[in-house]
């Protein structure tokens, strides 16, 4: 987590839009920018006497560039006000007269701020009055810090000057390096974000929810250059039971070649971004640097050999005359899967009874199969006249992706194999292609855990030759070792957005903006069957997909107002609009038609399931779209009360076509009580909106159950069946957030912060634990048209199941210190997330009062994720290498292990993981980069139950089960 980030050189001051057209994000443009061009160019400065630090940010603001300097040591230094036209060097040579700070001018005209070597004697400027030093010894080291506006619209920021938790991140750190995609890079870089291994999970092993301080996926906001980003078109069905239901953003789309750096606010913000920012928001700043570029070749497996990957990124910057840059990143990857399974005891009882068509092992459990991942960014801007600015970015993803589910047992799997043997002995399933009555019967025959394959009456159906083999089939001919259905997607996500930002005068700034942006993902399904159309049936579907639109559009202003205070007010307010349509869409007709030989056809029992096993396509009933819209208006205010007094509020309200009007605020305070200590705090309210998906989407999953497979179908709550088990129409989950934080400057080369915060959510949208269905709600699901009913066990619908309260802490600990000739930067970051289950709703099928969760799920909501979280990170630089080394640590977790509420608990130990990297650069612009994650392969515990489906370790172990990753870089940057 790196919140400040230190080189030998000055490090570029980075200022993030955060959503609005401010002071400090209008006139920001790419680092090169300041060119010879530009120092000529003469503005109007109007800034009042302030810190260095502060003066320089609102310089590079007026002039409409972006600044390098030392940030540490401007910290320490004084500056008088200037009113008055110059250009960017006079008024610098102005301000910097007498101070440790000096201008630097290259071979190209490029201007940064740097240390003096010496500090000049006293001048007798009469113009500008002399700058004050504060504080400078010599052990004053310059530090460099990452500046970001995400948690206020008042001028930039930086990590250690917020009034809320952030964390900023810069992507050129070593240990992006290796990182497959953002998601995992993040998940290692920020402790209280956590993401799971998704094996055998339907879509979310294509979309893997992130869940950051113990809340879902969807509880985060995330932004792209301080705009919203869309949500996928993934809804989370099966998620570990903490993302259960979840419909979260896909942040794996994004490029990491495309990205500057990370903004991460770790506190509640709903009153200032809106909807779903309930555990955080997440910014992505977009590189504009117009002349820079980036070129890497990674190439890496696992040390058990597999999981090979290839990947390449490039990323070039050009600037237009005249001012304004064009950025264009783009990337490709392409990784085998994992295997990090046993053989399965049902599937080892068939091999030693002769079955020898029997994979080994019969189900596999590890990363999917990644068949290519395609990512494009671009972003530019072009100034349009003196003091605004057009701009404009866009995102691009195409990515295939496969992964497989559960083992089909060729003599247990009910509606393929065998009967429903809940009434009596298991039956092979045979299908009469003449007709039950008619012509040739065919044989019973009765199982049991002999081998049916050396059977006489399965050899004469197997035997084509024979009347009785050319009239009954059994899949048992065509999978005689059963089989596993290979289940995967194709993904398609862009996003557009365009506007116009720049000044007003009068110390007023606009930004006017639209956008769109789109999620869609194909399924298909493999090594498969529909089995009610028996030896019609193909073995490939495709089943059907959903989409995401969303559409939005904002107005937003700042002001600055002289309110007589140690600096201006900051006034922000807006108004804002988006549309969200959510789509589900048909698959082809063999996926989801009711064959021959389904339950129930033509009033005769067959027995066989309907639909592609595993997956049934989406049928023309279940189809559909569903829109919605709302409007929101804000008003936001940074109050600089004095030099150690910083205030912050915030109202918004926003009306929902849907289910109406919401109104939230937020409150937070900054008090520096010593030179080196403050004390920082906030309480906010906030609220996440259901999804238009959540509240329409039907959808049919084969999970784990008390009796093994089962099909379960998930309802939206305005289905009759879903209401007479209980569904009421969705509400909106409600939150009051409450942190308090302890900001410590040790020695100006060590920072501390401490934060405890408190998350009290009601009403939390989710799916309910499985519910068995009576005949009475099959019957009512057979008269919507659900021919398949018969083969359902189990509904869910969504629901405002429970309410949770969350308590944490956050620690961060950074120090640079020199040893010998080597450059030492330490980075420690602990995290601690405790999470109850305080409300569950109760439901009534008219036999029996029980909760909508199941023990082991509130455990699950509760436990999954590990209480602790740690990692120590170590960079150290001599001359052309570098040495970075990152110790991990994960707390011990509970897993409902196959999420069947079957008694499969496992409690699992807290593990150490050590990754390292050493990066060598031949030149300026060339050099490699070695690494491993997980040096010494450190696993989790065993899986007590692991011949159970065959998972060697617990699946949603944090920190992975696929053990240590080698890989070797060449990486250029110019």
């Amino acid at each position: 987590m790196y919140v400040r980030h230190w080189t030998n050189a000055s490090l570029i001051l980075l200022l993030a839009s955060g959503g609005l057209a401010t002071p400090a994000s209008v006139h920001a443009q790419s680092t090169e920018h300041a060119n010879s061009q530009l120092t000529a160019q003469r503005y109007h400065f109007s800034i009042h006497p302030q810190t260095a630090d502060k003066t320089l940010i609102e310089v590079a603001t007026q002039a409409k560039t972006t600044l390098l300097f030392p940030f540490e040591l401007a910290q320490q230094v004084a500056l008088p006000g200037v009113e008055g036209v110059y250009t960017l060097e006079e008024v610098l040579q102005h301000l910097l007269v007498n101070t440790p700070l000096a201008i630097n001018t290259d071979e190209n005209g490029f201007l940064t701020i740097v240390q003096r070597q010496v500090l000049p004697p006293p001048s007798n400027n009469d113009e500008l009055p002399d700058a004050v030093l504060i504080a400078a010894t010599e052990e004053t080291l310059p530090q460099f810090e990452r500046i970001s506006v995400l948690g206020t619209r008042a001028s930039a920021r930086g990590a250690y000057d917020s009034a809320v938790p952030l964390d900023i991140i810069a992507l050129d750190q070593p240990f992006f390096q290796g990182s497959q995609n953002m998601l995992d890079a993040l998940t290692q870089t920020v402790p209280s974000l956590n993401v799971n291994a998704q094996t055998t999970n339907d879509a979310a092993m294509l979309v893997r929810p992130a869940n950051l301080r113990g809340l879902a996926s969807d509880h985060t906001l995330t932004l792209l250059n301080g705009k919203r980003r869309h949500r996928s078109a993934v809804i989370t069905f099966l998620g570990g039971g903490l993302s259960d239901g979840a419909q979260g953003p896909d942040i794996s789309v994004l490029p990491v070649s495309a990205i500057e750096q990370v903004e991460v606010l770790r506190d509640g913000a709903a009153a200032q971004y809106g909807s779903d920012a309930i555990a955080g928001v997440m910014n992505f700043k977009l590189k504009s640097a117009p002349e820079s570029g980036s070129f890497t070749l990674t190439s890496g497996q696992h040390s058990a050999g597999d999981g090979e990957m290839i990947g390449v990124q490039y990323s070039q910057g050009m600037g237009f005359e005249g001012g304004g840059f064009l950025h264009i990143s783009t990337e490709f990857q392409q990784q085998q899967p994992t295997s990090r399974s046993v053989q399965r005891s049902d599937a080892q009882s068939l091999i030693e009874a002769g079955n020898s068509f029997i994979a080994n092992p019969a189900q596999q459990w590890g990363s999917a199969d990644m068949d290519s991942d395609l990512k494009l960014a671009v972003n530019t801007a072009v100034p349009l006249s003196n003091g605004t600015e057009w701009y404009s970015f866009a995102l691009g993803t195409l990515r295939e992706m496969e992964g497989e589910f559960y083992f089909r047992n060729p003599q247990t799997r009910q509606g393929v194999f065998v009967t429903d043997n809940t009434t009596g002995p298991r039956q092979l399933l045979i299908a009469d292609l003449d007709g039950l009555g008619q012509g040739i019967a065919c044989p019973v025959i009765t199982l049991g855990n002999e081998n049916v394959l050396t059977t006489p009456a399965f050899l004469q159906i197997n035997d084509p030759s024979s009347d009785v083999g050319r009239n009954c089939f059994a899949f048992n001919e065509w999978f005689p070792g059963g089989f596993t259905p290979r289940f995967g997607g194709k993904v398609k996500d862009g996003s557009w957005y365009t506007g116009v930002r720049g000044d007003l005068g009068n110390d007023w700034f606009f930004d006017v903006s639209a956008g769109v942006g789109y999620s869609g993902i194909q399924y298909y399904i493999d090594n498969t069957v529909n089995p009610s159309l028996g030896p019609d049936s193909p073995t490939s579907f495709n089943p059907g997909g959903a989409a995401q639109l969303e559409k939005n559009a904002s107005v937003d202003l700042v002001k600055e107002v002289d309110a007589q205070m140690y600096q201006p007010v900051t006034l922000a307010m807006g108004i804002e609009w988006r549309s969200e349509l959510y789509k589900q869409v048909k698959g082809e007709e063999a996926s989801y038609v009711v064959g021959t030989f389904a339950q129930n056809v033509t009033g005769v029992h067959s027995g066989f399931s309907v639909g592609a096993n595993g997956f049934p396509g989406y049928r023309p009933e279940t189809s559909g779209q569903w829109q919605r819209s709302n409007r929101a208006v804000y008003v936001d205010a940074s109050i600089p009360f004095s030099a150690e007094w910083l205030f912050g509020a915030a109202i918004r309200a926003e009306d929902f076509s849907d289910f109406g009007t919401h109104l939230d605020g937020k409150f937070s305070a900054r008090w520096q009580f010593t030179s080196s200590m403050a004390l920082r705090s906030s309480v906010s309210t906030g609220y996440k909106a259901p999804t238009v998906g959540q509240s329409n989407i039907i959808n049919i999953s084969t999970k784990f159950g008390l009796n093994g497979l089962e099909d379960q179908v998930t309802l939206p709550p305005s289905n009759p069946v879903a209401k007479q088990l209980g569904a009421s129409a969705l509400a909106p989950e409600e939150s009051t957030n409450i942190s308090v934080g302890l900001v410590a400057k040790v020695k100006s080369v060590a920072q501390l912060t401490l934060d405890f915060y408190q998350i009290r959510l009601s009403d939390r949208i989710s799916t309910t634990s499985a519910i068995p269905l009576s005949e009475d709600t099959i019957d009512l699901l057979l008269a919507q048209g659900f021919k398949e009913a018969e083969t359902y066990r189990s509904a869910k619908y969504f629901t405002n199941d429970f309410d949770t309260l969350t308590r944490g802490m956050d620690l961060i600990f950074h120090w640079r210190f020199a040893s010998g000739d080597w450059q030492n930067d330490l980075l420690a970051s602990v995290n601690w997330t405790d999470t109850q289950v305080t409300r569950v709703t109760l439901n009534d099928t008219g036999a029996s009062e029980d909760t909508n969760l199941t023990r082991q799920r509130i455990r699950m909501l509760e436990d999954n994720l590990p209480a602790w979280r740690a990692n120590v990170t170590l960079n150290q630089q001599f001359g052309p290498n570098e040495l970075s080394w990152r110790l991990n640590y994960y707390g011990s977790f509970y897993e409902d292990h196959l999420d069947a509420a079957a008694g499969l608990d496992i409690e699992s130990g807290g593990r150490f993981t050590l990754d390292a990297r050493w990066q060598y650069a031949f030149t300026p612009v060339w050099g490699v980069t070695f690494g491993v994650n997980n040096l010494f392969n450190t696993q989790p515990d065993i899986n007590p139950y692991q011949f159970v489906a065959g998972a060697k370790y617990p699946s949603t172990s944090p920190g992975g089960i696929d053990g240590s990753y080698y890989f070797a870089a060449i990486n250029a940057k110019w």
